[in-house]
């Protein structure tokens, strides 16, 4: 053995290189045992285990309930420091198990009456004569002679902004704004759809026509145009829309391009006159009419309508608003870190948009992820304690986390919706989606059995040892933009005008709007996988409640 030791020694007197090189790859390789043990999931030195370990059995529910209505301890056996952590064999097993994308089944019932009770999404109205040289609906149309089904249409339709949805010849789908056709006998409707043949679409020159229900403010297009609505004339029209043009045979299209060459935002028809400018104080768009008082014909156009003098119809053209675009770093560094956290899915991305844009300021992250820095959120690189950005997005949940910021924006989201859309994200990508074969095998269900606990911890935890918290639930962040966008701002210390945040909601959709092309037609939640989820919206609405807070928004309860 000595003898070895000694011819070794002599040979690398010879060769420093090779030693160096056998060195580093040793210590390489070191490192690289030590990292997988930490992304696998194994807890960090110093650090204490998280929510749902067997030393955390029960949610620390503050003593809001008794104890009977603690959570049970999830078994991945330690703290989750980000979905976004793999080790090498799950990520290589994920990839093979990718497949094909939708399902199959459903959620439209069999007839008519059904149909019109359809969740409310779409109502039916009927079948329609078409013709393949001058078409009844004449958007955007899309074929699929395998897998076409009434809901796919609809969301197609829906997606795309557009009123109508109407299929035929069991394949085929077609959107539009409004009806250019005679009706048909229903009798003439009755092929099968390719994709659910428990349900018509259309027949051969016949089209099952659906009003689609649009749950969001009104998006119907026309052309690149967005509909916002009708509103009342503004007092001070000519202040309020500076550029205006009398158009004799005015039509939708006529107006959207001249307000388009003008290099205006905003589009309003009233009658024969064409007005343009932007959303300000003296004209919000905030307060909207009834379409009917809209509802004079074009003279241009006459199965549009163009609005009166006094109710103008709004369209938003594809000029953008750059009084919200600029973004910078902090002039001074700060040393007062806001946070704003999150569960995995509940729109963190999206509100980071919002602030930046309402604030012109940007956000950091206390991750690093390269594809959001390539979307334009430069402080992604940034140490979340640089002191350069106004936010600092966080997904953590234990207390010595949530104790090193000095104030946070809480956001909180339906766990069935965020819970779905952390599971696209995670198999799918920022914009993507989980295949048909992750829904329906066993990562679905395990990630929800291990995730779904998190959600409710990470409320419980930032409630109980945050600073400064501003609750604000996504849904309202949806349904009242300017108001709950204002309140996050003030939070943040920052003066912004009015008018700025008027033109955020013009351009709050950003880059990472998750297309609803490939929703699911089917529930994925299983009786036992609701009961409790439910458990857990209890918990929360209760501790929300506790601190004088509003609960859970009612939606979050299943119908």
């Amino acid at each position: 053995m000595a003898k070895l030791l000694l011819k070794l020694q002599r040979y690398f007197r010879r060769k420093p290189v090779r030693f160096c090189t056998l060195l580093a790859l040793y210590l390489a390789a070191g490192s690289l045992l030590f990292l997988h043990a930490g992304f696998a999931g194994e807890p960090a030195p110093g650090r204490a285990p998280g929510p749902g370990t067997a030393d955390s059995p029960e949610l620390p529910y503050l003593g809001l309930l008794p104890p009977a209505r603690g959570f049970p301890a999830a078994a991945d056996g330690g703290r989750r420091y980000g979905p976004w952590f793999k080790s090498a064999s799950k990520e290589a097993a994920e990839r093979s198990k990718a497949g094909a994308s939708g399902g199959a089944r459903s959620r439209t019932p069999r007839g008519r009456a059904a149909r019109e009770k359809e969740e409310d999404r779409a109502k039916y109205i009927g079948c329609y004569v078409d013709n393949t040289r001058r078409r009844t609906l004449r958007g955007v149309s899309f074929f699929d002679y395998k897998k076409m089904t009434v809901f796919r249409c609809q969301d197609n339709c829906a997606e795309r902004g557009y009123l109508y949805a109407g299929l035929e010849f069991g394949a085929e789908c077609y959107c539009g704004h409004k009806i250019e056709a005679a009706n048909a006998s229903e009798a003439e409707c009755g092929m099968a759809c390719k994709g659910e043949r428990s349900n018509t679409c259309g027949g051969v020159n016949r089209l099952s026509v659906y009003r689609l229900e649009l749950a969001q403010e009104s998006a119907r297009r026309y052309g690149s145009a967005i509909f916002r609505g009708c509103f009342r004339r503004p007092d001070n029209v000519s202040i309020a829309l500076p550029a205006s043009q009398t158009m004799l045979n005015m039509s939708v299209d006529k107006c959207v391009d001249f307000c388009t060459e003008k290099e205006f935002p905003l589009s309003a028809l009233a009658g024969t006159s064409c007005r343009c400018g932007f959303p300000t104080r003296l004209f919000t768009l905030h307060e909207r009419e009834d379409e009917q008082l809209c509802a004079q014909r074009c003279p241009g156009e006459e199965y549009e309508s163009c609005g009166t003098a006094d109710y103008f119809l709004v369209y938003q053209t594809q000029v953008q608003d750059n009084r919200c675009m600029d973004r910078r770093f902090l002039p001074a560094r700060s040393r007062h870190f806001t946070a704003l956290a999150s569960f995995p899915g509940a729109g963190n991305t999206w509100a980071r948009h919002l602030i930046e844009l309402a604030t012109g300021f940007y956000t950091g992250s206390y991750y690093f992820d390269g594809s959001l820095y390539n979307k334009g959120f430069k402080g992604e690189r940034d140490h979340w304690r640089s002191g350069r950005t106004i936010c600092i997005k966080t997904h953590e949940s234990g207390q010595k986390e949530i104790e090193s910021f000095d104030a946070a924006i809480l956001l909180i989201r339906n766990p069935y919706k965020a819970l779905m859309a952390e599971f696209n994200r995670k198999y799918g990508g920022h914009i993507g989606f989980a295949s048909h074969a992750h829904w329906k095998g066993k990562e679905w269900p395990e990630f929800v059995r291990t995730y779904a606990p998190w959600w409710a911890t990470h409320t419980l935890d930032w409630l109980r040892f945050g600073r400064n918290v501003l609750v604000v639930h996504f849904e309202d962040l949806k349904r009242d933009l300017f108001a709950q966008l204002k309140r996050m701002v003030g939070l943040l210390g920052i003066a912004v005008f009015e008018d700025r945040l008027l033109c955020v909601e013009g351009q709050k959709d950003g880059n990472f709007k998750r297309s609803g092309l490939r929703k699911l037609e089917y529930d994925p939640y299983t009786p036992e996988m609701r009961q409790m989820i439910g458990g857990y919206i209890k918990t929360v609405d209760a501790a929300l409640k506790l601190r004088n807070l509003s609960g859970v928004p009612d939606d979050y309860y299943p119908r």
